[in-house]
């Protein structure tokens, strides 16, 4: 077997999620799963088929995305694995969902850091063997860390609630 380093190639805050299925239906359901998800959402999936012609099978609605899909699937190569870019959105808008398509086995990663796949190939094929999710730890947070840590999150909830709040009161979506 060879082990090989494939770099995910995207702009530098562009979310995306990685995973594994087992079915060449995931890449109809995962985009149903997408555009139900959020209205203005877009994204583009790219799948890599593991038997027959083994193609890069992609879905989408935005062509710049999907073509960032296309690319980095067949750099990683790996049957059945689907990565998904996006936009308008964050993984955690989504992730449950996907988790939730039968047809979806695992999910490796769900970030906007750079990242690196571990390859492993033989004869038959490539698999995943791990994923390198941006950078090495550099220490332990200090209670200074840990005060901004949490004054940051009540910060953003309370954004979030005062969003909430004005939606309900103008009848219009938060996005």
């Amino acid at each position: 077997m060879e082990l090989k380093v494939i770099k995910i190639e995207k702009p530098d805050e562009m979310n995306f999620i990685l995973g594994q299925s087992h079915f060449i239906k995931t890449i109809e359901d995962i985009y149903e799963v997408m555009i139900g998800s959020m209205p203005n959402i877009k994204f583009g999936i790219g799948f890599c088929e593991s038997s027959g012609p083994c193609l890069v099978r992609y879905e989408g609605n935005d062509e710049k995305l999907i073509e960032l899909a296309k690319k980095n699937a067949l750099n990683i190569g790996a049957g059945h694995a689907f990565i998904i870019f996006m936009e308008n959105a964050y993984p955690i808008n989504v992730l449950n969902s996907i988790k939730s398509v039968p047809e979806v086995c695992r999910i490796f990663c769900a970030t906007a850091n750079q990242t690196e796949i571990v390859i492993g190939e033989t004869e038959k094929g490539r698999a995943i063997l791990g994923v390198i999710d941006g950078a090495k730890s550099k220490g332990i947070e200090s209670e200074e860390d840990i005060k901004f840590r949490k004054e940051e999150f009540v910060m953003a909830r309370n954004f979030y609630l005062e969003l909430r709040e004005k939606a309900r009161e103008t009848g219009k979506e938060i996005t």
